[in-house]
């Protein structure tokens, strides 16, 4: 028995939600009594491996393997079986990422395993591991409990805070990857990278938003989002109005049917607040809001909250926290 952890890697590196599930897998094994271990998968492991010590792993599993260069369902599904076999893991968890939830849906089927996805908590409750999700738009919190020997919990990213790395050397032990090439169905023909390289919107501690109040000018008003986003280090999201209306791209839309997020500060600037945006992020640390409506639906969620153009009001903002920051 055994809690394993998948950690995903995007260019190279582990990404940050995957270190934060791994702070919390330590938590539930200590409080169950059970090692807790991590598995890394690729074509290059060794620097995650090593990395994983120090976020709470003690041993760490790895599959190195050029069939694993590129995130294919078959191939990652059937590597992370095998550490699960290896690891004789009960308990699975990755960051509810794209990949994250589809590969532990895919392993919980192989493994006639329970599922959890997209948990914003998980606890331990009389030796038993008990996953929260929210529902209904972020309104209701239900306990989704096992019955299943094998537990699958996808952890939406920044659910928890991100463990502070120590000096600890995991065990790294080496697994030979079992599955042919021919075996695998997926082949990758062209990488075509949609993002623009900048601050990624799920796993951002601070998020500057505009939505349909950039309509007078969408060009300049989504430049000057950017501009804020830029000198705050945040990522630029964008309401379902202004993705609809052509603004700017869908990989931008938070809400209900864009990307749930939860930063430490989510800066809307003219959006209005329908509850399906509200859904997406109304679980952010500190929300400010920019709205030139004062009966704006917004405000009511707001900590902070401006009457006024964002037009005039982001670039004395952008000016006052290049002053701040020293930019």
């Amino acid at each position: 028995m055994s809690v394993l952890v998948w950690l995903e890697q995007r260019d190279g590196a582990v990404v940050p939600s995957s270190w934060e599930t791994l702070g919390k897998a330590a938590e539930i094994a200590q409080r169950l009594g059970t090692p807790v271990a991590a598995v890394v998968m690729g074509a290059e492991t060794a620097a995650a491996a090593q990395a994983a010590g120090g976020y709470g792993a003690p041993t760490v599993y790895t599959l190195t393997s050029p069939l694993l260069a590129d995130y294919r369902l078959s191939a990652y599904a059937a590597a992370l079986h095998q550490a699960a076999r290896a690891a004789h893991a009960t308990i699975l968890l990755a960051p509810a990422t794209t990949n994250g939830r589809e590969l532990l849906a895919a392993v919980a089927c192989d493994l006639d395993a329970g599922l959890a996805p997209d948990a914003v908590d998980v606890r331990v409750e009389d030796s038993q591991v008990i996953a929260v999700r929210s529902v209904y738009s972020n309104n209701l919190l239900t306990d989704v409990v096992f019955h299943a020997p094998v537990q699958c919990i996808s952890v939406r990213p920044r659910a928890f805070p991100l463990p502070t790395p120590t000096s600890a050397q995991a065990a790294v032990q080496p697994l030979d990857f079992a599955l042919a090439a021919d075996a695998i169905p997926e082949q990758i023909t062209a990488n075509t990278r949609l993002g623009d390289g900048k601050v990624n919107l799920t796993d951002a501690a601070i998020i500057v938003a505009g939505g349909r109040g950039v309509a007078a000018d969408p060009a300049k008003g989504f430049a000057l989002v950017a501009e804020l986003a830029a000198v705050l280090d945040a990522a630029v999201g964008a309401s379902r109005a202004a993705v609809d209306a052509g603004y700017i791209p869908y990989k931008h839309q938070v809400g209900q049917t864009g990307k749930t997020v939860k930063p430490d500060l989510y800066i809307a600037a003219g959006i209005s607040g329908a509850i399906q945006h509200l859904a997406g992020m109304g679980g952010s640390k500190v929300i400010v809001a920019i709205n030139k409506d004062a009966n704006a639906p917004i405000f009511s969620r707001a900590h902070y909250g401006v009457v006024g153009d964002l037009f005039t009001l982001l670039p004395a903002l952008t000016a006052a926290f290049k002053q701040r920051l020293g930019k």
